[in-house]
């Protein structure tokens, strides 16, 4: 074997090893970037579902008015703007949820002129 080729075979077993290496960190990453996602939209969620329960209470006869709620509700509604802001970060799984429910729409429909 010549020098040349002992080069190039080092080379080439370098490359390919940190492209197995790059491939397993994108893997990770991008495995770690939808699972937070996945949290961050949930979160956004439950604050919604806060902010209108903390809504539906403060228009009860009892507690209109009461402005330690209405403080409270608009906490509760700029907190869940602010997370808002992050939409394009929950966005990345709630795509998939999008493309997969059509599927179930045209399924349901067919069923139902069956």
């Amino acid at each position: 074997m010549s020098r040349l080729e002992i080069v190039l075979i080092c080379v080439s077993f370098l490359s390919i090893s940190v492209n197995i290496g790059l491939f397993v960190y994108l893997r990770a990453s991008l495995s770690r970037l939808v699972s937070f996602s996945e949290e961050m939209e949930d979160l956004r969620d439950m604050t919604g579902a806060f902010s209108t329960h903390v809504s539906s209470v403060y228009g009860l006869e009892a507690f209109y008015g009461d402005e330690t709620l209405e403080s409270l509700m608009q906490h509760a509604n700029s907190y869940k703007q602010q997370l808002d802001t992050f939409e394009y970060i929950y966005n990345l799984t709630s795509e998939e949820d999008k493309i997969d429910e059509p599927d179930t729409e045209e399924k349901t429909s067919e069923e139902d002129q069956e």
